[in-house]
Parts: C-alpha cells; structure tokens; sequence
C-alpha cells in the first residue's frame, strides 16, 4: 500500500516499520527537528510529518531529499553529536538572544575525572579565546556565586529535561543567553573526554577503560572541539549547515593550537557584537568615478539604489525628483549587523525586503539603520562546493531569482521555495553579450542591469540580449 506526500510515491508500511523499529532514528527525528507523534508511532496519520521531517534533515546536511531513511541519511543520523536541535535557529529572529554586557563571566561548577582540573581549565579558556579573537568579547572566570555561562560535566538525567543518552551520540548541549539555565553548558560525562586526538572505540571497551580508569591513547573526545562548539549557543548562534563551520553540529576534531575560525563561524558572531577592535578593516574609501571602479552588489532597500564596494555603499535615490541625491558611508553606518564586505544582494519589491550576502551567510533587510537576521546561503539549495555568491538578481515577473557564481547561474523559485530543476547552467550560454565575471546585478523597469569588471550591461530579459552598455561608475554620477 502507498500514499502519496509531496508528490512522491512512500511506502507507507515500510517506511513506518523503519522509523519505529529503530528508534534511534525516531528520537533523532523527535529530538533534533521536533517531530510530534501522539499515543502511537505506527499510526499512519503521522506519515507526512515523519516525511517532512526526514527532508528537513536531509536538507539541513546537504543529502538528496528523498523523504526515505537511505544508507546516507542513516549513516548521518548516526554520526557523534551536540544535543542542541538543528531547527532552533534562534539567531533568524530579530530579537535574538545575546549577552547584553561584552564582558561574559563563566564558572566551572563540576569537572570530569577523565582530565585534571588544570586541563579542563585550559580547554575552556583556549575555547572561549577562539571567539574573544573574532569579536570584543571579554570572559572572565569566577570561582564561585553567580555567573553568565555555568559549564558541569554530568550525565544521563541532570535536572534539565534533555537527559544524556550515555556513550557516544549526544556529546554535549548548552542554552542560548538569557537568565537561569540559560547560556549554561552540559557535557556527558559517560563520554571519555581527552586534551587532543583520540580515536573513538566501541562503547562497550570505553566502557570498561572509563571503569577501570584507562583512558588509553585511543579513545574519547577531544574537549577543547566540543566546549568550542557549545560556547558558541551560548553566545547566541544556532548550527550551521556549513560542513566546514564550527558550529555545524557533527563532531568534528580540531587542533586547538592551530585551528582558527571558519568565516561562516566569524560572520555570525560579529553580527551579534560586532567585530574585535584588533580586527578591524582600515580600508581607504574607494574611488568612485575612477577608470577601473567597480562594484562588489547593488540592491534596492526601500526606495534606494545601494551600491557596495569593500566596506563602502553608496545610495542613491530611485525617486526621479531626487535622482542625483547620492549618500556614502560604511556599510554599518547604514547596516549595522553586516560588519564585513558584501558578495552579492537582491531584493523583493513584493515583500519588501533585501537579501544581503557576505561569504556563507546572507542577511534579510527591511529598513535601514536596522538589525538584520541572518541564515545560510545552504538553506536555498545550493551544493556544499558553493562557499559564496558573486551575484544575484529578481526577476518580479517570474517570481525568480537568479544567482551567479563563477561561470555558472542557479535559478531559485521564490514562490516554492526550492532551486529549479537543471541548473546550475553556463553564464555564457543564456546571458549572451555579457563579457566577463559577473559582480553585480539589480532589476529596475524591465531591464536587468548587469555589473562586471568597470562595465555596467542593461540586459532585456525578455529579448534575452545586451541593449546597452556604460561604465559602472555611472551610475553614480561619474
């Protein structure tokens, strides 16, 4: 017998003796993406969620979103990893929680046997300076009483309604900012916690080394990875689905003495504090009307023309009346929240918004001088060897929007939700008379205005040809 979800064809009495015969595999679902279930699993009427809830997972780790419980999908499932649910992206909310002081307080309230407390310490303090590096973040560890991040090393049920599981799975988890538990971090102490590279055993012989107090040179998990991790929730960021991220929630091991963090990890923490004094970009201001000028984006915010270059925009009225009104600044002056140069942006007049991008990371904008949310440029769709976008543009008409990268184009349906079927596809090929990288793009009154190198391109969509073609530097009044 099958039903049909989503259009695809499930079996359903398959699929359902699947997910409650193994119910590793339905607690992950119930536990990391919130699958609800009433009084009996096998119920068919629970078919769909269980479903959807498998595409999301499998949309989250980049795998083909069949809806089935495939070798692939298993094997992830099964993988080592933190116990925070991948589907709270807490950081996409315009409130998102953050700590209001830059300067953090931390307490160790339980330590683990497996290390001696000088190691412990050292871990969570070479943990906490990977984030103090990437933003002006302060920690500062107490001894005892009150303090913003409580980290106890404890197991199976603690007092918090996220029991441990035992040996390997759930490493650790931790909270968002706030009062109480939260910005608190829990590791399990039924794993074997380790200062460098231990290759993990079967849990039944750590089991037994952790009993008879050998560690061996061959097990357990690597503290410094995982406290680095958990740190992270509580700073405010959820999990990214950059393989390459720290915070992806797949454990993963790192050398602490030569590891640094990914830019997606950089990007989400100086959107919430900002970037480190040390850090900061002392870029001269670009030129605008000089030969060789051109831009890295341009997107339409409310009723201005932006058009960035490093850490510069300049805006521009689109009203005619105020056409030659040009302001300038730093992208923050006017954005706070993007702290770093811009890759690509385009906007929805429908819905008012603007998606601004810079490596991994996108931010949506509705006003100026507002905080943004942010998310992944994974979440659209994109393959994993996508790690930024050159350009990108909506077509209103279509309800379309067209991202550039390198020499090939995506096309994403807006209206769905989901990249179209047959792309990426070449540049060349279906934008004829556009020579060169693409940089920037924006719609405006039928016409695609296309940026590469100094040369700005007026492209007929709906001729599919070039009708015009200027130096980028004018438009902005050079």
């Amino acid at each position: 017998m099958a039903l049909d979800v989503g259009g695809e064809l499930v079996a359903t009495h398959e699929l359902l003796m699947d997910l409650t015969d193994n119910s590793g595999t339905l607690g992950y679902l119930q536990r990391f993406y919130h699958l609800k279930l009433g009084s009996s699993s096998r119920d068919r009427r629970h078919l769909p969620s269980m479903v959807g809830k498998i595409k999301e997972m499998q949309a989250f780790f980049g795998l083909k979103e069949t809806g089935h419980l495939d070798p692939q999908t298993l094997a992830v499932m099964k993988k080592d990893r933190c116990g925070v649910p991948d589907v709270d992206n807490f950081s996409l909310y315009p409130n998102r929680p953050k700590w209001k002081n830059l300067t953090v307080t931390y307490r160790i309230a339980k330590y683990t046997s497996d290390l001696r407390k000088e190691e412990v310490e050292n871990s969570l303090h070479m943990a906490l300076k990977i984030w103090s590096d990437a933003a002006p973040l302060r920690f500062v560890r107490v001894e005892s009483g009150k303090a913003d991040i409580i980290i106890s090393f404890v197991s199976r049920g603690h007092g918090d309604f996220f029991p441990f599981d035992g040996p390997k799975g759930v490493l650790a988890h931790a909270f968002e900012p706030g009062t109480d538990i939260g910005g608190d971090v829990h590791f399990d102490d039924d794993e074997i916690w380790t200062m460098g590279y231990q290759k993990p055993v079967a849990a039944s012989v750590r089991k037994v080394l952790k009993l008879d107090g050998l560690l061996g040179s061959f097990s357990g998990y690597n503290l410094f990875t995982v406290a680095a991790h958990e740190l992270g929730h509580s700073l405010g960021l959820a999990h990214s689905r950059d393989p390459s991220a720290l915070m992806y929630p797949n454990y993963k091991y790192f050398d602490a003495a030569k590891y640094t963090l990914p830019k997606d990890d950089t990007l989400g923490i100086q959107s919430l504090y900002g970037k480190h004094t040390k850090t900061q970009e002392t870029r001269p201001i670009p030129r605008r009307c000089h030969p060789d000028f051109s831009v890295d984006a341009v997107a339409i915010v409310g009723h201005e023309l932006l058009f960035f270059k490093n850490s510069y925009v300049w805006l521009r009225m689109i009203w005619r009346s105020y056409w030659n009104r040009l302001k300038e600044g730093f992208i923050n002056t006017y954005l706070p929240s993007i702290t770093s140069p811009v890759d690509a942006a385009y906007n929805i007049p429908a819905r008012g918004v603007a998606y601004i991008f810079t490596g991994p990371k996108y931010w949506m904008v509705q006003n100026l001088k507002m905080k943004s949310y942010s998310g992944s440029i994974y979440e659209y769709g994109f393959p994993l060897i996508v790690k930024e976008i050159d350009a990108a543009v909506h077509i209103s008409e279509y309800r379309k929007t067209y991202f550039f990268t390198g020499d090939v184009y995506y096309r994403y349906d807006e209206a769905r939700s989901m990249m179209d079927r047959g792309f990426p596809r070449k540049i060349q090929t279906d934008w004829p008379g556009i020579v060169g990288r693409v940089d920037a793009a924006f719609e405006l009154a039928g016409t695609v205005h296309v940026f590469s190198g100094s040369k700005a391109y007026g492209f007929n969509y709906r001729q599919g040809r070039v009708v015009y073609v200027v130096r980028a530097n004018a438009w902005l009044g050079c």
